[in-house]
């Protein structure tokens, strides 16, 4: 297994991702994506849209407002439940969730127990801390021309103009169930599904894009009859086990099925399932499948007024339809592909980093490259061949810098799959050197053929 560090790196290196603001000394928690790694991470959205959404006659898209009504969080509970324990170091007011660092003691001690365990600030080496007090990780802003600085001389605006950035894309989803019941009508079991960013104001931003304060998310929201949870419950479950191996290129045996006990679900939930992946800085969540019964839908039901009940068209039957929940971070899953393809190997005699990227998550199917660039007629035919698949595949590079082994290694650590090399025979007989990034092989082929 990779480290990450190394990970790290080339992502810096190989434009993939940048640390955000890093230009004025950066900001913790979030990330700029690059010109490969924003087309990594649209390609992976775009496989499970394609394998959710698009494959399926019972999935349907929404793309809902980022800023909503802030009662939507009220009856969804989390401006009550939604928050991490906060304990902060007296002597350096540094601050840290305290369950992270109770996991941290060798032994077992509960959150709160680590108190009395004596354990020192990871900042400044003392023992001194304040109690354990709850966290909203919810970001608050003010909408419209309600300022904050308002409320310090008017406490009566306080509520006045407040909103949150959505900690989740799902009650987008929730707060739609009823309009797109009454203009589609699908049959159910049914899905809503929903790409977009998500903004959790972490107290300890750490390990890369796992862990960080603005993320996107990929969410699912299947509607099923109560009676037949526990059957869609597991048709999802095989259906995400499949999904990772066939379009995101995981192996299952990196990945843990952990059932959830009760005492650590989410307020919301009566059955989870997390999805934990074999990261290069141990095992994290890589999902989260849910049964969140009809929590969602019945609070709105109630806070609202609305009916949320569903009338069968086959039986007349009038419910309220129960959830399961997959919820997918991209920002994860793309560390999983990425730990998974980042390969150190020796190709004669010298070290080499290459990405084996499934092909269809590849940022570039090909490069082309003319032998040598300071011959006008190898250029020229390279031109025409980088033309012709770029017009076809899209996802084509060109790359003439440096001689040709070095454009390998670029390419191999971009993780391209194939380089297509036109040299003084193409002129002759219209084939080109087509290297395999993985084996190194190399074969020739008619420009008609590629």
């Amino acid at each position: 297994m990779s480290k990450l560090e190394d990970i790290v790196s080339l992502c810096k290196r190989r434009g993939f991702i940048f640390q955000g603001s890093e230009i004025y000394g950066g900001m913790a928690g979030t990330w700029d994506f690059g010109p490969l790694g924003v087309t990594l991470k649209k390609k992976i959205t775009d496989e499970w849209w394609k394998y959710f959404v698009e494959s399926r006659d019972n999935a349907y898209g929404l793309d809902a407002a980022i800023l909503m009504n802030p009662r939507t969080w009220k009856a969804s509970g989390h401006l009550d439940t939604f928050a991490d324990p906060l304990v902060e170091c007296k002597e350096c007011k540094s601050r840290f969730r305290a369950d992270k660092i109770a996991d941290s003691i060798t032994e077992s001690v509960t959150t709160e127990e680590f108190l009395e365990t004596h354990t020192k600030c990871p900042v400044c080496g003392k023992e001194n801390w304040g109690p354990i007090r709850k966290f909203n990780m919810m970001f608050s802003t003010h909408v419209g021309a309600v300022l904050p600085e308002d409320t310090d001389e008017n406490p009566e605006l306080a509520e006045k103009g407040l909103a949150y950035l959505r900690p989740e894309t799902a009650q987008g989803i929730f707060t739609n169930y009823k309009n797109i019941v009454d203009t589609i009508y699908p049959n159910i079991p049914f899905a809503i599904a929903q790409e977009g960013k998500a903004f959790r104001n972490e107290i300890s931003p750490r390990d890369f894009i796992l862990r960080d304060r603005e993320c996107s998310q990929l969410e699912l929201e299947y509607f099923v009859h109560p009676d037949n949870w526990e059957t869609e419950f597991e048709k999802i479950y095989k259906d995400f086990n499949n999904f990772f191996e066939t379009r995101m290129g995981l192996n299952l045996s990196d990945i843990n099925h952990l059932e959830v006990a009760p005492e650590d679900r989410a307020h919301y939930s009566k059955r989870t399932v997390d999805y934990m992946f074999n990261y290069p800085n141990g095992e994290e969540e890589l999902m989260g499948l849910a049964y969140r019964t009809d929590f969602d839908l019945q609070n709105i039901q109630r806070e609202s007024g609305k009916s949320m009940e569903y009338r069968d068209k086959n039986t007349g039957e009038t419910f309220v339809p129960h959830v399961i929940e997959p919820s997918l971070g991209v920002e994860r899953i793309f560390l999983a592909v990425l730990s998974t393809a980042y390969t150190e190997d020796e190709i004669g005699g010298e070290k080499r980093i290459v990405l084996k990227l499934p092909e269809n998550l590849a940022p570039y199917r090909f490069c082309v490259s003319p032998l040598l660039k300071n011959k006008p007629e190898l250029v020229e035919k390279a031109k025409e061949v980088y033309s012709s698949l770029r017009e076809k595949y899209g996802n084509v590079t060109w790359d003439d810098s440096g001689n040709i082994g070095k454009r390998y290694r670029k390419q191999d650590e971009i993780g391209t799959p194939k380089c297509i090399v036109i040299d003084f025979e193409t002129l002759e007989n219209n084939t080109v050197t087509i290297r395999d990034r993985d084996t190194t092989e190399q074969i020739r082929q008619n420009i008609s053929e590629l």
